[in-house]
């Protein structure tokens, strides 16, 4: 009897850091929490004839209707057809309608097989309101470009976890600057909706780290990537390229969510990193004593992968198109650095 419980007692606690040792293995990193997409979808390239949906996930598109007309001549200037969500100018305080009319249109542009890429109006705040509300089963029959930056940062994470590319680009808004101001900022958009191959050469700076790599794009708005850890809409950075933007935050917040997202293992195992626009760092009362690219560099002095500065993609005008999930080739020097998305 004695040699039974004194078994009993042995198997229980045999089992017992069994669990605890395999639950400490699964939280230990956020690159090991979530599955590493290898291959991800890439929805058909647009030609004329083929239709876009412009809605509104996000902020309140209060006396934008302009700038939303123009959206829809630019895309019919190119041969595109365009349906506007039915609550894009709806109000419900903060957001461009309720969180169940802001997901009804996304919904309903996700579902409906004759749309070819979903057009996001804004950015703000809002998006991660409906996450957990949008079905990606009609969307995997017929997947479509998700388009849209900022805030919809979001949205293209979640995009990325179900295994398609998306498209990091203007926004219907971005239109309230003169057409000819933003020449790049159309042009590469249209180029990555059409399927022409896209490059950048970047003006290089002292503090480029340099190197090579090669990975999928992906990443976005830094508030929103550091907002979605520990989700199961945080993205696996393992083998691939970062890239981030940002505006309006003070340095030390900057460098608080860099901490953040270094302690859950986000850069471990990080092929390189991409830096966009950011802009308008606010200033506090007691200096952070660096400038936002060397405090970059010293988050992330521990690993050897390279960082480009100077990609003009962000709240700028000139924000130019990237694909995300797309394999990119990335080449940094200090005196330049160039990006090469693969076809």
């Amino acid at each position: 009897m004695y040699i039974y419980i004194m078994s009993r007692i042995s198997l229980i606690t045999i089992l017992l850091c069994a669990i605890f040792f395999s639950g400490n293995t699964t939280i230990s990193a956020q690159n090991t929490t979530f599955n590493k997409t290898t291959t991800l979808i890439r929805p058909p390239y647009l030609k004329t004839g083929d239709t876009v949906a412009i809605v509104a996930p996000s902020g309140i598109l209060r006396n934008r209707t302009t700038e939303v007309e123009q959206a829809k001549n630019l895309l019919k200037s190119w041969g595109l057809h365009v349906v506007l969500g039915k609550n894009v100018f709806n109000q419900n305080n903060h957001f461009a309608g309720t969180d169940d009319e802001r997901r009804e249109d996304f919904q309903k542009a996700m579902d409906d097989p004759k749309i070819s890429a979903i057009w996001c109006a804004r950015g703000g705040y809002g998006a991660v309101r409906i996450l957990d509300k949008l079905d990606y089963s009609k969307f995997k029959k017929y997947p479509k470009w998700v388009i849209g930056y900022s805030d919809i940062t979001a949205i293209h994470n979640q995009v990325h976890n179900e295994g398609f590319e998306s498209l990091h680009a203007m926004m219907c808004t971005s239109l309230q600057d003169n057409n000819e101001t933003i020449k790049e900022t159309i042009s590469t958009f249209k180029d990555a909706l059409f399927g022409t191959q896209i490059t950048y050469t970047l003006e290089g700076l002292e503090y480029n780290k340099a190197g090579t790599a090669s990975g999928q794009l992906v990443g976005g708005n830094l508030t929103i990537l550091h907002t979605m850890l520990g989700s199961k809409t945080s993205i696996n950075t393992a083998g691939k390229i970062l890239f981030i933007e940002e505006i309006g935050e003070y340095e030390y917040h900057i460098d608080r969510m860099l901490q953040s997202l270094k302690r859950a293992g986000y850069f471990d195992d990080c092929k390189g990193v991409l830096v966009g626009n950011i802009t308008k760092v606010r200033r506090n009362t007691t200096a952070w004593g660096v400038s936002v690219e060397q405090l970059i560099l010293d988050a992330l002095a521990e690993y050897s992968f390279p960082i480009a500065f100077n990609m003009p993609a962000g709240h700028e005008k000139d924000n130019r198109a990237l694909i995300l999930g797309r394999t990119v080739e990335m080449t940094v020097e200090k005196e330049k650095s160039k990006i090469l998305f693969r076809n």
